[in-house]
């Protein structure tokens, strides 16, 4: 089944949802508010919400309860992107204009931290300790993620490890506790809830790295944003770091990335990526996006053969295969 299929299937639920993070947003300050529904406007996958109604098939479906999961997750996503495209200098996102490029960067500060706090408020709604501790851990680690990798730009030295911890706390954690509260938030026995975590664990982690891969190989049309936009900003994704592990590449590759630094980014970065496609960079960090993969899938062996794990399966194939 193909991801517009399930969300076919969903489509009830998820307008419910997104008539939620309109009316969420549609709150307090005229200015806030025309911003915030800017970037909801722009779209998205909106992935995080369909995990939360996926996982909540394996408990008591309540679509009231799992709406304010739901809801605050995805707001959760989207303030940290405004957040992300202050930081990243960033212009476009999803083909339109950044919150921080048609207003300014403090617009768009304060319009993230509006966000965040929205996303808390609908949050306390619930009356679980459990769901308010994920959340608000969620959010403690995102905010390390993104300092981790302001603190390794340009970094050429940093390892794999330091790599998968970082896309670990800026991407993974958060599609995890989707597929974890929607579990939970359904009444789901610990082991449902936990077996779907790893499954949202990995295959968050291979979201991440078909993003860092697609930003190399990638269009403008497909990713919504100029293609080569990490290594411009001085981010090292995973297939940079593999790529310079090629004796082959190192020294030319080590050179290209000097003078992107040293030009603040206004420099073509087409040599470079010509560089990391050479290697066996995107090979082996395709290769280790496969091995998330199998991983998220050995985590939903043993649930229950319903429809929402068969329809997990397919989000996780789409995942690992994605080309936008």
């Amino acid at each position: 089944m193909k991801l517009l299929d399930i969300f076919a299937k969903l489509k009830g639920d998820m307008n419910r949802i997104e008539q939620e993070l309109e009316r969420s947003i549609t709150f307090g300050d005229e200015l806030l508010s025309e911003t915030s529904l800017h970037l909801l406007k722009a779209g998205g996958k909106r992935l995080r919400p369909v995990f939360v109604l996926l996982a909540g098939k394996f408990g008591h479906y309540d679509l009231d309860k799992l709406t304010k999961v739901a809801v605050p997750l995805e707001l959760i996503h989207m303030s940290s992107l405004v957040h992300d495209d202050v930081i990243d200098d960033a212009t476009t996102r999803r083909g339109q204009l950044t919150v921080k490029s048609k207003w300014d960067n403090r617009i768009a500060m304060y319009t993230g931290d509006f966000i965040f706090g929205r996303a808390l408020t609908i949050a306390t709604e619930l009356e679980d300790p459990f769901i308010h501790q994920m959340l608000s851990k969620s959010l403690v680690q995102m905010s390390i993620g993104e300092m981790e990798q302001i603190r390794y730009f340009f970094n050429t030295e940093q390892s794999i490890r330091d790599y998968l911890l970082r896309i670990r706390r800026k991407t993974a954690l958060l599609i995890a506790i989707s597929c974890q509260l929607g579990a939970a938030a359904a009444g789901a026995d610990r082991d449902t809830v936990n077996r779907l975590y790893r499954y949202g664990y990995n295959v968050g982690m291979t979201f991440q790295i078909r993003d860092d891969l697609l930003d190399l190989f990638g269009t403008e049309k497909q990713i919504g944003k100029p293609p080569g936009s990490d290594i411009h900003q001085g981010n090292i994704t995973l297939p940079v770091i593999l790529a310079l592990q090629d004796e082959k590449v190192r020294e030319p590759l080590l050179e290209q990335i000097r003078i992107i630094r040293e030009h603040n980014g206004n420099v073509d970065t087409k040599p470079a990526i010509s560089l990391i496609k050479s290697s066996k960079g995107i090979q082996l960090a395709e290769q280790l996006a496969d091995d998330y993969i199998k991983k998220a899938l050995h985590a939903l062996e043993g649930l229950p053969s319903i429809g929402a794990k068969k329809n997990l399966i397919d989000i996780a194939h789409f995942v690992g295969k994605r080309n936008y």
